[in-house]
């Protein structure tokens, strides 16, 4: 017994070794990428370490006065990111807690989830008639509502099937102690979905983070323009320098982990806290 279960735990660590190396993998050789000279990047056989460290892509990225366009985009990025996010979180919310309590919306989250069925290409008519209407073309703000069409749907249902576990029993006693529905949904309901909640604004900011076919399609300048493309930008000239185009990779790699690592925290302890307290 001892020696399967030996095995077993053998097994385990093998494959998760596995696992991280075939994520970690390309996110290492693209680091390596950024800080290798030319020469090194084109030498053969192939340096799987560069003979000097080169951070002068880093410079002239992150420098106001050389990376300019791209500490621009860096920062619609973010701006949309985090709009699309906070309004997919503020509209998922009541929406997925009003259809987790009520069965009979159920074919109204269907309906709208049915609509990512279709290709982005479809509905980009539309959304640029809307946009135009608006006078939000090439504007952060119509970008940022664009997404929210994009994730407001997905944030609801993955919401809604984290509030079916919760017992009704809670809110039933929370409405006789007087509570209304903001005070149900901020004491009660909030803190036992926390994990849920976490995980839906992760995958939320990711799907906004990475968007790339309309954010190429609604913006024409660095009013707008977003990391994704200019990234494509930086490959789209004849002679591509991969050593850039790698560490602006990078540069765009680090919002996201540092939500990751932010939500971590609130994901273990709404597991470890999000029972009924006494």
């Amino acid at each position: 017994m001892e020696h399967r279960s030996l095995g077993f735990a053998i097994f385990v660590h093998v494959a998760a070794l596995g696992v991280a190396l075939t994520v970690l993998a390309p996110l290492g050789w693209l680091f390596v990428m950024s800080v290798s000279s030319p020469a090194d990047l084109s030498a053969k056989p192939l340096h799987w370490w560069p003979d000097s460290i080169d951070l002068s892509r880093y410079r002239q990225l992150l420098t106001p006065e050389t990376g300019a366009a791209f500490l621009a985009s860096l920062r619609n990025s973010i701006e949309v990111a985090a709009m699309a996010t906070l309004g997919a979180l503020l509209v998922g919310i009541p929406a997925g807690w009003a259809a987790s309590r009520n069965p009979k919306l159920g074919w109204t989250l269907g309906a709208v989830i049915a609509t990512y069925m279709l290709p982005p290409v479809a509905l980009s008519v539309p959304l640029y008639l809307i946009l135009a209407k608006l006078g939000l073309l090439n504007n952060v703000f119509g970008l940022a509502l664009v997404y929210l069409s994009i994730l407001a749907p997905f944030v609801t249902w993955l919401l809604k099937a984290g509030f079916d576990p919760i017992p009704r029993d809670l809110e039933q006693a929370a409405a006789i102690d007087g509570a209304n529905l903001w005070q149900l949904l901020r004491i009660v309901i909030l803190p036992l979905a926390l994990p849920v909640v976490a995980t839906a604004l992760i995958f939320a900011f990711l799907l906004a983070w990475d968007e790339f076919f309309y954010g190429l399609l609604f913006t024409s300048n660095q009013d707008a323009k977003t990391l994704s493309v200019a990234i494509a930008d930086l490959a789209g000239g004849r002679v591509s320098d991969y050593g850039l185009i790698a560490t602006a990779g990078v540069i765009a790699a680090l919002p996201p982990v540092a939500v990751g690592l932010l939500m971590q925290r609130a994901l273990i302890s709404g597991l470890t806290n999000g029972g009924v307290k006494g």
